[in-house]
């Protein structure tokens, strides 16, 4: 039995895979982004351990969701599975991030910062993520001409070299990330190809699986089989810049 927590719970892949793991046994933590989000877990809240809220788009919630989930004990496993994809416009939260750099990339990271070191990390990343540029210079879009395709495509860059990163930084965690596939929930809408479970499933066995194979670190996953990521993902140099942006723009220092 492992203690996961799983943000962004409440629909789509993140319930799916709570709704897996709890019914292989394991404890789970749920994740909402208001109290009337929350409400739509009635079903599985009294099998978790409990329900935590946060909007992941501003640094102050996302701040204050780390403290409640260390307030419920040391978790085995955090599965960061909260995103948002396309979007129409540069919305800019109240910190002037762009959303979904705040959502995909920054709340990932100040969550890994802030949230007592778990032994197992798991980042939901995309394949998009292989057609965005290494370039760092404007990761918050404020210069370029919004793109909701790049900027989705950089996002999941991000975390899959972030994910790379703390395997490098820190030995003693299994850290990796994962590419669900293009999976029909709300986010990838109704007529997505790929299958829903086959989705969930890589990031709940990573997260709770004494297979051997599951306990490795730094690797890119698709449907329990490794994957050969962006070179990017894997270059340190790239990681450590990415870390120093990063750890500029949230004021937290992983490593």
């Amino acid at each position: 039995m492992a203690r996961v927590f799983i943000t962004g719970s409440t629909d789509g892949l993140g319930l799916a895979t709570a709704r897996t793991l709890l019914n292989g046994g394991d404890e789970v933590l749920l994740h909402a982004r208001s109290k009337e989000r929350a409400a739509t877990l009635e079903e599985l809240a009294p099998l978790a351990i409990g329900i935590v809220i946060g909007d992941l788009s501003r640094a102050s919630e996302t701040r204050e969701l780390a403290a409640q989930v260390n307030a419920h004990g040391r978790m085995d496993a955090v599965i960061h599975n909260a995103g948002v994809y396309l979007s129409p416009g540069r919305v800019a939260t109240p910190e002037g991030h762009s959303r979904t750099l705040a959502i995909n990339v920054l709340a990932p990271y100040i969550l890994t910062g802030l949230i007592e070191r778990p032994h197992r990390l798991i980042y939901l990343s995309s394949g998009m993520h292989r057609a965005a540029g290494g370039n760092l210079q404007d990761i918050d879009w404020t210069r370029r001409r919004w793109d909701a395709s790049a900027a989705y495509s950089e996002s999941k860059l991000y975390v899959s070299a972030l994910s790379a990163a703390v395997a490098r930084q820190w030995t003693n965690v299994l850290s990796n990330s994962v590419d669900p596939g293009w999976v029909p929930t709300k986010m990838g809408g109704a007529g997505a190809p790929d299958d829903l479970a086959l989705g969930q499933d890589t990031q709940g066995w990573l997260a709770v699986s004494p297979d051997p194979a599951a306990q490795v670190s730094g690797m890119y996953w698709h449907h329990r089989r490794p994957r050969k990521p962006a070179p990017e993902v894997t270059d340190a140099d790239f990681q450590d810049k990415l870390t120093d942006k990063l750890a500029e723009l949230t004021g937290i220092t992983l490593f």
